[in-house]
């Protein structure tokens, strides 16, 4: 049984060096679209690959999160967070150092193998240290804290680039990863789960991987058309067929197709696909958009997008509350509905756009539809299940969502028309900017669809903090129920 209380030292250097860890990874996920045209300027890149700057990170970390989680469980969470944090710090310093786009790329990937190992311990390891009686605000505490740290992501993102560069994006984690994993070592106990049989689905996480790297190389590189473009197109296709076959045949699948059974997860994780596809575009082309079209800096254009995360940190707990009483249905329909509004309102910003007159009313509008849906979409995914398959339910949610943004930052510029060197000219990526708003707004009322067709009421299952208090605008939170109910 754990017994540290939040009131004791270790308590609270236990709290400060989680917050430290998934502030790393949550603040690389905001602070990266902010520095990509100074980055393009200065490596002299085209946008595919600005595309893959983002891609590479979010290639490896969705398709090895849940691998992430399981090697945890069986190595032991402090061990597996530490390395996350040492291999994240690492390829960091790589990021920072990069000489060229493809060194840049190559530095991306590996920090997703970081995110992917430090990500899931975050949590766990709360659940896994504090006692009962302290957990749930332990986690409020490190759930909050992290909320605030995505909420000031994009503008601390534009200071550094304009000031420092946009090198200090990536160096910026080497002292914290320096601060937070000797706490780590020196202060937060080990735990494992006793029962973990030590067998690992690599296969299906490498064929995860490689399903979406093919097809997010064919989808980037499809205006050369070539045949290295098709045949990455059906690599892709057939990895994603060996993926089902070697999940539905494994003894221990990464992805247990059975959970699928359930017609509510499955409608979720779709409404999760739309969802996050949209947020994943508009956020990629949004920070470009404001500063590429609307000639902002970066400082301005990182500030412009804070009321998003901050409502959502400030009111995803009444959401959430509301939705308790009158079911997931509504806010999953309603939810999607007003960020394609808000979406729709971005087509009055172009070059001259005023912040308070054309920006702000699109990004309230956008940030009152992620607070109506986030909390209930969770609560909704985790109530579909066994409570024993909560941690389970959620890590696959988490990863289908930040499959969705990878799959949409490669697919929008093409849907969108944008050519190679779009980003240098204001008026060509403002009008493709407009279509891919509309791409974006009818994948919402899609998903909003889907929720209205299929989603139907449970039993509320996420009276956890982790569920309402969260600022990340990349991927619902990871519930940690398993290391809970393992170790409570």
């Amino acid at each position: 049984m754990p017994d540290v209380r939040i009131a004791s030292p270790q308590g609270k250097w236990i709290l400060l060096t989680t917050v430290l860890g998934s502030s790393m990874a949550m603040l690389d996920s905001t602070v990266v679209n902010v520095a990509l045209p100074r980055i393009g300027r200065d490596l002299d890149a085209q946008l595919a690959a600005l595309q893959w700057t983002v891609n590479a990170y979010m290639l490896t970390l969705a398709g090895l999160i849940l691998l992430g989680g399981s090697l945890g469980d069986h190595y032991g969470r402090r061990k597996v967070f530490v390395i996350g944090v040492v291999w994240f710090a690492s390829a960091s310093l790589l990021c920072g150092l990069a000489p060229n786009a493809g060194v840049l790329i190559a530095a991306r990937a590996l920090q997703g193998v970081g995110g992917a190992l430090l990500t899931p311990g975050s949590l766990a390891l709360i659940q896994a240290s504090f006692h009962p009686d302290d957990r749930g605000r332990a986690v409020g505490l490190w759930s909050g804290f992290g909320g605030i740290g995505a909420a000031v992501g994009p503008f601390l993102g534009g200071w550094l680039v304009d000031g420092p560069g946009w090198r200090w994006v990536f160096l910026l984690n080497v002292p914290l990863a320096l601060l937070c994993a000797p706490i780590a070592v020196r202060h937060v106990p080990e735990s494992a789960d006793g029962r973990s049989h030590g067998r690992f689905d690599v296969l299906g996480a490498v064929l995860g991987a490689l399903t979406l790297a093919f097809l997010t190389y064919a989808l980037i590189e499809a205006h050369e058309g070539s045949m290295v473009v098709v045949v990455s197109a059906v690599a892709g296709v057939a990895a994603g067929i060996a993926f089902v076959y070697v999940e539905k045949r494994s003894p221990d699948p990464m992805m247990p197709l059975d959970i699928f059974a359930s017609r509510q997860f499955t409608a979720v994780n779709l409404v999760t696909l739309c969802v996050y596809a949209a947020f994943g575009g508009f956020f990629f082309l949004t920070a470009l958009e404001l500063q590429v079209a609307v000639g902002w800096s970066a400082l301005a254009a990182g500030t412009a997008l804070l009321p998003t995360t901050a409502m959502m940190l400030l009111f995803s707990a009444r959401s959430g509350a509301l939705a308790d009483r009158i079911g997931p249905r509504i806010p999953l329909t309603v939810g999607p509905l007003l960020c394609a509004a808000g979406m729709l309102l971005m087509l009055r910003v172009g070059p001259g756009a005023s912040y308070l007159a054309d920006v702000l009313p699109a990004l309230l509008v956008l940030g009152a539809g992620m607070v109506t849906l986030v909390a209930p979409l969770t609560s909704t995914v985790l109530g579909s299940v066994d409570t024993a398959r909560a941690g389970l339910a959620s890590g696959i949610n988490n990863a289908a969502a930040r499959a969705a943004g990878l799959i949409a930052v490669a697919a929008l510029p093409l849907l969108a028309g944008m050519g190679p060197e779009a980003y240098r000219s204001a008026t060509a990526f403002d009008d493709a900017f407009h279509k891919a708003m509309l791409i974006c707004a009818g994948v919402l009322v899609a998903g909003s669809a889907t929720a209205f067709a299929t989603v139907r009421s449970l039993p509320p299952d996420c009276r956890r903090p982790e569920c309402r208090t969260h600022g990340s605008i990349t991927a619902p939170p990871l519930e940690g129920e398993r290391a809970r109910k393992r170790i409570g």
